[in-house]
C-alpha cells in the first residue's frame, strides 16, 4: 500500500519522530500513527516504520546549527548548553528564547535538515514501490530570509571592492589543499574578469546583515557582440557561515527576475569556480551544466 507525502504529513512525522517515548508506525491507510506495540499484527502490510532518529540525532544538528553561527554571546551559550550533559534539548530551546533572530533561523535550518531526511526515507520506499524518486528542494522562508538580511541591488560605487575583498578570501578558504601561487592565480583571473565587466554596467544584488556584514553577492554582464541578450554571471558568493540559510537560493531568483525585465534571452556561468555548494541552487533555479558552466534560457 502507497501513501503520498505532504508537507502537513512531513510535519506530523517530525513530531513523531522527536518523541523518544514511543516507537510509531504509520498507517498508510488513515495516514494516522499508531504506537507500534499495539498495531495490529494481521495488518502489518499497511504500515510503515518511520525512519530511524535518535536524541544522538537530534544532538548532532543542533551541534551543527550552533557552529555555523556567527553572533558570538548567542553561539558562547548554546556551546555552553551542549556541553552541560543535562536538560541539553530543554535548555537549547530555553537559550533561543532570548534571541528570537536566531531562533528563527534553527526551526529554519532543522525544518530543512528533517524534511529533506524524512524525504530520503520516502524515496526508499518508492524505490521498493517501482516508482521514481521526487526530487523536494525545502521552501526557504523568503520573508524570514529579508528579516534578517537585506538585499539591495549591486552599486559598483559602493560594493565592487567588498565583493574583491571577500570573494578573495573565499577562494583562499575554499581551496586550501592549493599552493598559494594557484590561489592567486585563480583569484586574479577571477577579478581581471569582474573588474572587465564592471565596466559594461553590472547588475546583480548585495546582501548584508542587518549589521552591515557582508553576507553574499551576485553580479551579471551582457556579453559583448552578441545578437541576442546573453548575460554571463561574474560573480556568485556566499560566506561558508551564512550557507544553508537561503541567500544563494534568494540572490539568484532576484538576478533571474532582473534580467528577465531587461529582456535577457540567456545567462551563463562560465568557467570561474563554482563552489560544491552552488550547483544545485544553480540545478534547481532551471540552469544547466554545459560543458565545465551553466546556462539557463530566460525567454
Amino acid at each position: 500500500m502507497t501513501f503520498t507525502l505532504t508537507d502537513s504529513l512531513i510535519n506530523e512525522i517530525v513530531s513523531a519522530l522527536e518523541n523518544q517515548e514511543t516507537k510509531f508506525l504509520l498507517d498508510a491507510e488513515t495516514l494516522q500513527f499508531v504506537d507500534s506495540k499495539t498495531a495490529a499484527k494481521d495488518l502489518m502490510d499497511k504500515y510503515y516504520e518511520l525512519p530511524e532518529w535518535s536524541s544522538s540525532d537530534g544532538f548532532k544538528i543542533r551541534e551543527d546549527f550552533v557552529s555555523k553561527l556567527t553572533y558570538s554571546e548567542v553561539k558562547s551559550e548554546l556551546k555552553e548548553v551542549l556541553h552541560s550533559g543535562r536538560g541539553v534539548f530543554r535548555n537549547f530551546r530555553n537559550v533561543l528564547k532570548n534571541y528570537p533572530e536566531v531562533e528563527k533561523r534553527w526551526h529554519l535550518y532543522k525544518n530543512r535538515i528533517m524534511h529533506s531526511y524524512i524525504n530520503e526515507w520516502y524515496n526508499g520506499l518508492r524505490e521498493i514501490w517501482g516508482l521514481e524518486k521526487l526530487d523536494y528542494f525545502p521552501e526557504s522562508d523568503e520573508n524570514l530570509i529579508h528579516d534578517d538580511f537585506s538585499f539591495r541591488k549591486y552599486n559598483s560605487i559602493t560594493d565592487k571592492d567588498c565583493i574583491i575583498l571577500h570573494v578573495n578570501e573565499t577562494f583562499y578558504s575554499e581551496q586550501q589543499s592549493l599552493p598559494d601561487v594557484l590561489h592567486s592565480a585563480l583569484f586574479e583571473m577571477w577579478k581581471s574578469q569582474f573588474e572587465y565587466a564592471d565596466t559594461f554596467d553590472q547588475t546583480g544584488f548585495f546582501c548584508q546583515t542587518m549589521t552591515e556584514d557582508f553576507a553574499g553577492c551576485i553580479t551579471a554582464s551582457l556579453v559583448q557582440n552578441t545578437q541576442e541578450q546573453v548575460y554571463k554571471i561574474t560573480s556568485l558568493f556566499v560566506p561558508v557561515h551564512f550557507r544553508g540559510l537561503g541567500i544563494g537560493t534568494e540572490l539568484i531568483s532576484m538576478c533571474l527576475l532582473e534580467l528577465k525585465k531587461c529582456g535577457a534571452k540567456f545567462i551563463l556561468m562560465p568557467e570561474i569556480i563554482v563552489p560544491d555548494f552552488i550547483e544545485p541552487l544553480l540545478l534547481r533555479n532551471g540552469f544547466e551544466k554545459i560543458g565545465s558552466g551553466f546556462a539557463a534560457k530566460l525567454q
